[in-house]
């Protein structure tokens, strides 16, 4: 459910087709939900409107722009005060190869995925970069050795 909005079974088939395959015109939407270009087109607009489609993308194949090591680091930061969350949130913000970044519980403060070229790439950045800023206490890293499954597409 959106902001006081429900969505219903074409809403959810839209969602669905577009996770697929943003570049669908209207007409190739409209088959494959069942309903008129002109109502998948209004459909989209006032699913982006409450926030629940954002920008369309392309997906770029990491391998293939040498970004091929995935790495899962654990990130336990100095204290908790806002000054030093806000330090470290704003840090991994401004870094390129830190592709997702989950405030945890548990033992871990942070879980950062980062993607390098290789594994001297991963250390120069872990070393020289996150483990020297000013808010991280300590880290613990896990390379990834394969991807079983990589999705983007929300179940709806």
């Amino acid at each position: 459910m959106t902001q006081g909005r429900i969505l219903d079974a074409i809403d959810r088939r839209l969602l669905h087709e577009l996770q697929r395959d943003a570049s669908l015109s209207h007409a190739e939407l409209a088959e494959r939900v069942g309903a008129s270009s002109a109502s998948c087109w209004r459909r989209i607009r006032a699913l982006e409107a409450d926030g629940v489609l954002g920008p369309p993308v392309r997906l770029v194949d990491a391998r293939r722009v040498g970004r091929g090591v995935n790495v899962l680091c654990h990130i336990k930061i100095r204290n908790h005060s806002a000054e030093t969350t806000e330090a470290f949130e704003n840090f991994v913000a401004a870094r390129d190869e830190i592709i997702e970044c989950y405030s945890m519980s548990g033992d871990w403060d942070y879980l950062l995925r980062v993607l390098v070229a290789d594994v001297e790439d991963y250390n120069r950045f872990l070393m020289r970069t996150v483990l020297r800023h000013p808010s991280v206490a300590t880290g613990s890293t896990h390379f990834a050795l394969s991807q079983v499954k990589y999705t983007t597409a929300v179940p709806v």
